[in-house]
């Protein structure tokens, strides 16, 4: 039967297609219920999502674009590589970015499960999470200095670990005795094989009662449709091609010397080409990327400018109009071996940034200004409350979303290479879990990029360490020396900065550097929100004195930045100076910079008691 051309009415339709995006939702609730780690279970760093078995996208409603809008590729070579010999009851797990994971780094474990109809391989399904440890030099994979891939950790083509649904114990035990965690990793990788199974039996039932035929017939129509109103959003985009960039600290190895992706977007009636053949050539350290993680993180910068009543519906539809370009040995696609672990925060994050940047230009009532960077860690001790060790990392010292055209930057989300999927933790679950103790976490007055429209907030965040002394690895950070850029006049993200204080000691930590952390040691991770979108002598008054009423624009940035005379004690609006003041607009265009000097003013005077 030919699936495309069966006739669906608009309820089965309507109710196949919308089950298979419920269903990735139910499995997210799935993982971060049943998983005991931090990241997966409170951060909910992981993603899931639903493939045909040749590889085409079903559905990916929610989690991150690099964990799986490159699984076609991964799905393309596992049915090549067993060909005849996938079996209802088999689980491939795989974490290797290079032979046929197509994984963006090590750290993200992706067990894919095949899914039958009367014998017949009919879906692929995936879980995929940010494991606790995956071997190598340091936890994380966020170490600079891995002389190649196989230093990073374990890299794990796709396996099967469970066969005709029996678990290969022997190969199990290879794959945890090289992780420094195997009971917790171990809890993990078995909620995500729970996850797939759970999946499964859904995905059985609902072919039951609906019949495969009606079922693949509803998802190529919704398929069909989908590429009909993606490619109409690209028609109203203006032919053309637009260029963007941007750039990472450095790659961890060469220091101080910024990488930089490029794209040209060229828009050609209803198809869209994104091309980085411009980017800088692959790096010594570890901040490249492979083919299939640019790509998702390319094609995810084009869907963020579609209309969100499409949200819910994409699928391979989406991607047709769409091609990437990354010639092999560019930085957005490394030759094997390649270090990678740094690419989700730096490169991943820049490829964001600059296909956000090309396409404000050819949409400039949908521009999107660069959110904050990734300010993350690794830190690497023992706790003394169990004597123990552990790994900490979280995402609450992220800066905040970049404004939209029409809408301020949302104060909150973390990491535009995330969409925002990854959540900011419990500080008290937080402190329960790891040993440093919470000392602040605040939105910080002018720490965001001005606009029409402004960036969300960025943060002081301040913790001191309670465990041993231990080693902190800063790879997954980001925006030390580079600054997002904002969009249609818009100011930049300010430049971030994290401290360790050390009695009357104060040292500064740049991003992909290892540092020591002594007992007592309080923490300083100074985060800046997002960039603005709009000039900002444009933004309404009212909204710019609301900004002041709440701490987040200071009376002097709001008459230095916006042009907004605001009165320093009662904290209301001078319309009359205003008026003035907006008359006379000075020629030069001013934007605060905030020095070291200023980052760190209040850092000396640090007390417990603060």
């Amino acid at each position: 039967m030919n699936n495309r051309a069966a006739t669906i009415d608009p309820i089965t339709l309507s109710t196949v297609c919308y089950g298979f995006q419920s269903l990735c939702r139910e499995m997210r609730s799935v993982m971060t219920r049943t998983a005991q780690s931090y990241l997966i279970s409170t951060l909910k760093d992981l993603s899931v999502g639903v493939w045909l078995a040749d590889g085409s996208t079903v559905a990916v409603p929610e989690g991150l674009p690099s964990q799986f809008l490159g699984t076609s590729f991964a799905i393309a070579d596992i049915s090549k590589m067993y060909e005849n010999d996938l079996h209802p009851g088999d689980v491939i797990l795989t974490n290797d970015p290079f032979h046929g994971g197509h994984n963006s780094h090590l750290p993200d474990w992706g067990y894919i499960r095949p899914i039958f109809c009367e014998g017949e391989l009919v879906f692929f399904t995936l879980v995929r999470g940010h494991m606790m440890d995956t071997g190598g030099s340091f936890p994380g994979g966020y170490f600079a200095n891995a002389y190649d891939i196989i230093a990073e950790g374990l890299n794990i083509p796709p396996l099967k670990v469970v066969k005709r649904g029996v678990l290969d114990t022997d190969l199990n035990k290879l794959i945890f005795n090289n992780v420094r965690w195997p009971v917790e990793v171990k809890i993990d990788a078995e909620a995500m094989i729970a996850t797939g199974r759970f999946a499964e039996n859904r995905i059985v039932d609902l072919l039951r009662r609906y019949g495969r035929d009606t079922v693949l017939g509803a998802i190529h129509q919704m398929m069909d449709r989908t590429e009909r109103a993606v490619r109409a959003e690209i028609s109203a985009m203006p032919d053309g091609t637009y260029s963007g960039e941007a750039s990472t600290d450095d790659d961890g190895t060469v220091l101080d010397e910024p990488v930089t992706v490029r794209v040209d977007v060229t828009i050609k009636g209803d198809e869209i080409t994104l091309d980085f053949s411009r980017s800088d050539p692959q790096r010594s350290g570890f901040i490249n990327c492979v083919y299939a993680s640019t790509y998702a993180r390319a094609v995810a910068g084009v869907i963020m400018y579609m209309d969100p009543a499409l949200a819910d519906f994409h699928n391979q539809g989406s991607l047709r109009p769409m091609k990437v370009i990354a010639p092999l040995g560019n930085v957005t696609n490394c030759k094997y071996p390649a270090t990678v672990g740094a690419c989700p925060i730096s490169i991943g994050g820049q490829i964001c940034e600059s296909v956000v940047e090309a396409l404000s230009k050819a949409k400039p009532d949908r521009s999107i200004a660069a959110w904050g960077k990734h300010r993350g860690d690794y830190t690497f001790a023992v706790d003394p409350r169990t004597g123990e060790r552990y790994v900490r990392t979280t995402f609450d010292y992220d800066g905040s979303a970049g404004a939209v055209w029409g809408h301020d930057g949302m104060s909150g989300p973390t990491s535009l290479t995330t969409l925002g999927s990854v959540q900011r933790g419990s500080i008290e679950e937080a402190e329960i879990r790891f040993p440093w103790r919470m000392l602040k976490l605040e939105g910080r007055a002018d720490f965001n990029g001005h606009g029409r429209w402004r960036g969300g907030m960025g943060f002081d965040w301040r913790a001191v360490n309670e465990g041993s002394d231990g080693r902190m690895a800063t790879g997954s950070s980001d925006g030390d020396v580079v600054q997002g850029k904002g969009a249609q006049g818009g100011q930049r993200v300010p430049l971030a900065r994290t401290f360790i204080l050390r009695g009357d000691q104060k040292t500064r930590v740049k991003p992909h550097r290892m540092a020591e952390v002594k007992k007592g040691d309080v923490l300083v991770k100074l985060s800046p929100g997002g960039a603005g979108v709009g000039d900002p002598w444009e933004r309404h008054p009212e909204l710019v004195a609301m900004d002041v009423k709440n701490e987040k624009v200071s009376v002097e940035a709001a008459r230095l930045i916006y042009g907004v005379v605001v009165d320093a004690t009662s904290l209301k609006l001078d319309e009359g100076a205003t008026a003035k003041l907006r008359a006379n607009r000075p020629p030069e265009r001013y934007e605060a910079t905030i020095d070291d000097e200023t980052l760190g003013a209040d850092l000396s005077a640090y007390s417990e008691s603060e």
